[in-house]
């Protein structure tokens, strides 16, 4: 038998070692793999990221010395994302890290076997990831991003920063599941809002500008941004035309707040990166991923950019700059 065959059978068996198998081998270099679907150079990235890692090394795992950290930037393309998740399924890591809801669907068709921590991914249940919160079952568990009821608190939170929004489009993923049911959840919200929903999907960043503008053909626009790979790769894009198109447009993140749009309303995702790493140690350990329940976000964030208020003709209500959690100016 050739080199090369004998390393390839050697991979597959121990892509297949039951977990418990997997967790019991003191002494070993143990691998962690992480697949993002962003790019490397994006700075809310590395951030996330280095906190993950910092995490570790305060749960006693340090990279280069016990465990070791291999990377995968897929970017948002979906067959890069399909041929990121062949590559780290084939070096069988101890565990892997899976960024939103693209990466965890591919990795579930990949592998029912290698424990699997999310971050940031959306309807879990609902997406046919996990059993229940409680109780995961199966390889997977990890850190819940939105409930699906946030697309009607975006609806509620926009119609008040810009009373004069009568139709609200949000602006999704159609093949991502949680962001239909984001958009679902702001429809059935906005009748008692005296607004319409309607749907820009975007699959791809060429579809951001064209969808924008005709949307905008229209008056009293205003935007529901869902959170996804393609929407957070794209938002310096996103924040600008919806400037020059002078649409309302709420976030789901704060540092599109920071980065010029008008108002976001999320969680941080820095502290879900901890709370993954604190999973990572515990399985590494020996506990079973089936048996750790997906953890939820504790506390949500209202940020308002009055500078971007001001430029669109809004006075932003006293109640709202009350409740903010920051107020940039």
């Amino acid at each position: 038998m050739e080199r090369r065959e004998f390393i390839t059978l050697l991979g597959g068996a121990a892509a297949t070692l039951p977990m418990t198998a997997r967790a019991q081998q003191p002494g070993k270099v143990r691998r962690i793999g992480m697949l993002i679907p962003f790019s490397e150079n994006d700075p809310e990235v590395q951030a996330r990221l280095a906190a993950l890692k910092q995490r570790l090394q305060d749960l006693g795992w340090t990279d280069g010395r016990n465990v070791r950290i291999d990377y995968t930037f897929t970017g948002e393309n979906t067959e890069r994302i399909r041929i990121g998740v062949g590559e780290l399924v084939a070096v069988a890591p101890d565990v892997i890290v899976a960024y939103a809801n693209p990466v965890v669907a591919a990795l579930r068709q990949a592998t029912r076997v290698i424990p699997i921590v999310f971050v940031q991914v959306s309807d879990p249940v609902g997406s046919g990831f996990v059993a229940s919160l409680a109780r995961p079952g199966g390889n997977i568990t990890g850190f819940h991003n939105f409930e699906t009821a946030i697309g009607g608190k975006w609806c509620e939170t926009l119609k008040q920063i810009a009373p004069g929004v009568r139709r609200a489009a949000v602006v999704h993923n159609p093949d991502i599941a949680a962001n239909v049911a984001f958009l679902n959840a702001a429809e059935a919200a906005s009748a008692s809002l005296g607004m319409t929903v309607t749907a820009v999907g975007v699959r791809a960043a060429a579809d951001i500008e064209p969808g924008l503008s005709a949307f905008a053909r229209e008056p009293n626009g205003g935007l529901i941004v869902a959170p996804n790979p393609i929407n957070l790769t794209s938002r310096e894009l996103i924040i600008a035309s919806a400037a020059r198109l002078g649409l309302p447009t709420i976030y789901p993140y704060r540092f599109f707040a920071q980065g010029g749009g008008l108002v976001s309303y999320g969680f941080d995702p820095i502290e879900m990166y901890r709370g993954a790493a604190s999973y990572v140690d515990r399985i590494l350990r020996g506990a079973n991923p089936g048996e750790l329940p997906v953890q939820l976000p504790t506390k949500y964030q209202l940020v308002i950019n009055l500078k971007t208020a001001k430029a669109l003709g809004l006075t932003v209500p006293p109640s709202l700059l009350t409740s903010a959690d920051e107020v940039i100016e």
